[in-house]
């Protein structure tokens, strides 16, 4: 990416004694975790000048080799139980004057119970990033940074901080961004894909390299904590339930999400099919000036980008929108061109355009993005069914995207509900599946709904959850599925229960449908 680690030596003899107040940050600083966004931020906060002070409940061995790392650079670290009996992390030291959270610590934390009754604010890593653009742009002047590259007459120019274009959503988040980017790239602009993926964003702000626009995923959790974000554009991809006992309630957690459009200045991109997308716009503060922008999986109106005839086209950024449409791509540049992720792209397209990206660059950005591994990724097909990996799919909002990709489905699910129904997603996606193989602590939850709305299809309970029960369960799948049909791994559950993350559960899934065709080579040979 380019941008090298925030020293914390050299920001406060770049920028002067008093960088701090000039960027709306106090002297006395809490960190609140000990991960890779706590520690970006002490080290960019002690760098200006802060007193830091990283808490956190932990007290192992890489919690500590990491508070040593950080002690060399004069920021206190407290770990595990204080010497009073009480835990570092739930414990507000004296004087602090804000807190700096990591994304995932809930505002329901004892930390942030004493912030509050002590009047101080809790933000997050985002909101300092964001306060600190405008320092990011003097360091890079100070230190001489190259202005090279910038296409097209778009992007920032010399001690500009970069544009942020930002992107949220319950689902398709990551792969929406990295669309996003690739179309920026492909444009010739200097550009990354930062925030909730990739290299902490205050080391981007920060760094060395000059960036023309970024391209930035924001969970819930971080716009939660980012009161004064003002982006130049930004996309609510879909909203469906999910993390709710962080957040409390879909009130609060739809809330969270729609602060991404306060204060746009150009577009506020929404998903047509879900109206709660555009709720949050009308209920946003924006700019003067900035429009609403739709997208949608059929014909577009004015003002919205959709699809015709196989073509992605563009009736937003176009003049005299209300006769005239644009040609961006193909549907099939879009890789994979699963209905939910042609919407990604659409949303992805909205958002380059709304930054002056010319149509050619969206076709060869999208042609050129590749998605990340676990993602409707086809393993193989054995015996004329097709295996796909969706081990990303970890919410039922997901998982119905995912189905919906496919005509008749052998449907491998379960793991952590994470307090999720599925009467909807099966309601929805009953006819087509051919079976369903279900896993994990919250199985019997989807064979009730599958009960209820689909008596039909037959069931595999698979109780079990050692280290073969993958394999079990794919070829449980594989007697059920008939030629010419997909095996699906879309679990809509989280993964913990059986596997460290969802990465380990796709990798085990992908395992066992290479065991799987061996096995069947074998037989045939």
């Amino acid at each position: 990416m380019g941008s090298r680690q925030v020293s914390a030596s050299d920001l406060a003899g770049l920028l002067g004694p008093d960088a701090l107040g000039r960027f709306g940050l106090p002297g006395r600083i809490t960190v609140a975790g000990l991960g890779v966004s706590g520690i970006s931020a002490a080290r960019a906060l002690a760098g200006l000048g802060a007193r830091v002070t990283v808490v956190d409940n932990g007290d192992g061995d890489a919690h500590r080799a990491r508070a040593a790392e950080l002690a060399e650079l004069g920021i206190e670290v407290r770990l595990g139980h204080l010497p009073d009996g009480a835990r570092a992390g739930e414990t507000l030291p004296e004087d602090t004057e804000l807190v700096v959270t990591s994304p995932g610590w809930p505002p329901h934390s004892p930390l942030f119970l004493a912030a509050a009754e002590a009047g101080v604010d809790v933000v997050g890593d985002v909101e300092v990033a964001w306060r600190l653009r405008e320092a990011g742009a003097e360091l890079r002047a100070a230190r001489g940074a190259a202005d090279e590259g910038a296409g097209d007459g778009v992007g920032a120019g010399p001690g500009e901080p970069a544009a942020w274009l930002a992107v949220t959503g319950t689902n398709g988040k990551t792969t929406t961004t990295q669309m996003l980017a690739s179309i920026l790239k492909a444009a010739g602009l200097r550009t990354a894909a930062v925030g909730n993926i990739g290299t902490p964003i205050i080391d981007v702000v920060l760094g060395e390299q000059r960036y023309d626009v970024l391209a930035v995923e924001l969970s819930s959790y971080q716009l939660h904590w980012a009161p004064s974000l003002r982006v130049h554009s930004a996309a609510v991809l879909n909203l469906a339930p999910d993390h709710l006992d962080w957040h409390g309630s879909m009130q609060a957690y739809a809330a969270d999400k729609g602060r991404i459009y306060e204060g746009n200045t150009v577009a506020c991109v929404y998903n047509v099919a879900d109206k709660a997308t555009e709720d949050l716009v009308v209920e946003a503060d924006v700019e003067e000036g900035c429009r609403a922008i739709g997208f949608t999986l059929g014909a577009p109106g004015p003002s919205m980008l959709g699809v015709v005839d196989g073509i992605l086209v563009d009736r937003a950024f176009v003049e005299n929108r209300q006769k005239n449409a644009q040609e961006l791509a193909e549907v099939k540049d879009v890789n994979p061109p699963a209905p939910h992720n042609i919407a990604n792209a659409l949303a992805a397209a909205a958002l380059a355009r709304a930054f002056g990206v010319e149509p050619r660059a969206v076709r060869d950005g999208l042609r050129d993005f590749r998605p990340d591994a676990h993602r409707v990724a086809r393993v193989d097909e054995v015996a004329s069914v097709v295996y796909v990996d969706d081990s990303k799919a970890t919410n039922t909002h997901a998982a119905e995207a995912s189905l919906a990709s496919f005509d008749k489905v052998v449907w491998i699910a379960g793991g952590l509900a994470k307090g999720a129904t599925f009467d909807e997603l099966v309601q929805k996606s009953a006819e087509r599946m051919r079976g369903a193989v279900l896993i994990g602590a919250d199985r019997a939850l989807i064979a009730e709904a599958l009960a209820r709305h689909a008596p039909e299809v037959p069931v595999v309970d698979l109780d079990r959850t050692d280290t073969g029960a993958m394999l079990a369960a794919v070829r449980e799948a594989a007697a059920l599925a008939e030629p010419g049909d997909t095996v699906l791994l879309a679990p809509a559950c989280a993964s913990m229960d059986m596997f460290a993350n969802y990465n380990k559960r796709g990798e085990a899934f992908a395992d066992a449908v290479r065991e799987l065709a061996a096995e069947n080579a074998a037989d045939t040979a």
